[in-house]
């Protein structure tokens, strides 16, 4: 099936806002004490928006792109408009897979190296709560979630300060799970994936962008060339 033209503008309008540094999101947040770092979104992340737009990838349901390169995420609504950039953090050892079993482990039992948040394509829901709260998660499996800055985390770990850092050298803190700003969580993300979900992609640290996300080859062979 052809996608129609104005799909096709609207994702080329859209990649140029995000090329640009752009931050949609800005004038729909609440003012935070701190301002957040302005972030560029990378090839990469602009290579996955593209495809998702163009093929229908989200199956009309809103979506997220986790960059880890740059500890940023994108957000995007089911018919692909830019919703907002945030700082995120994300696990702290550097891998693209998820230890075998590390879902049943007590926080308490996983090493540094199995701190990871996995890269690829997954459904992310609402569900299980922990604590009184329901969160997003991204893997059930592997207990890998979305959610704000837990209010229990040590102060040692200084989250809020790496999150607001002008660099994402410091934003690998989390178990695994991903953090993103509480009030972009409150108003935008949980109002958009709380009745049906919707899918994050999380791009690879070191894997080939194609072994994680397969279809990427479909587009570069449709398209004429690769990214």
């Amino acid at each position: 099936m052809l996608i129609p033209v104005f799909r096709a503008l609207a994702g080329v309008a859209l990649l140029m806002q995000l090329a640009a540094g752009a931050r949609p999101l800005a004038s729909m947040q609440a003012a935070a004490p701190v301002a957040a770092p302005e972030i560029g979104a990378s090839a990469a992340a602009l290579r996955v928006a593209d495809w998702v737009v163009a093929s229908g990838d989200n199956h009309a349901l809103p979506y997220i792109i986790v960059d880890k390169a740059t500890a940023s995420l994108l957000m995007f609504d089911a018919k692909g408009q830019a919703r907002g950039q945030v700082p995120v953090l994300i696990g702290i050892a550097v891998g693209d897979d998820a230890t075998p079993g590390i879902g049943s482990k007590n926080l308490a039992e996983i090493g540094p190296a199995e701190k990871t948040t996995p890269a690829g394509r997954f459904l992310a829901k609402f569900g299980r709560p922990v604590g009184k709260e329901r969160i997003l998660w991204v893997d059930y499996a592997t207990s890998v979630a979305l959610h704000p800055i837990p209010p229990g985390a040590s102060k040692k770990e200084r989250r809020r300060e790496r999150m607001l850092s002008p660099t994402a050298a410091d934003n690998r803190i989390t178990f695994g799970c991903i953090n993103v700003p509480a009030a972009f969580y409150a108003r935008t993300l949980r109002p958009a994936f709380q009745k049906k979900g919707g899918y994050v992609y999380v791009l690879p640290d070191t894997k080939p962008i194609e072994v994680v996300f397969p279809r990427l080859r479909v587009q570069a062979a449709v398209g004429g060339g690769g990214g």
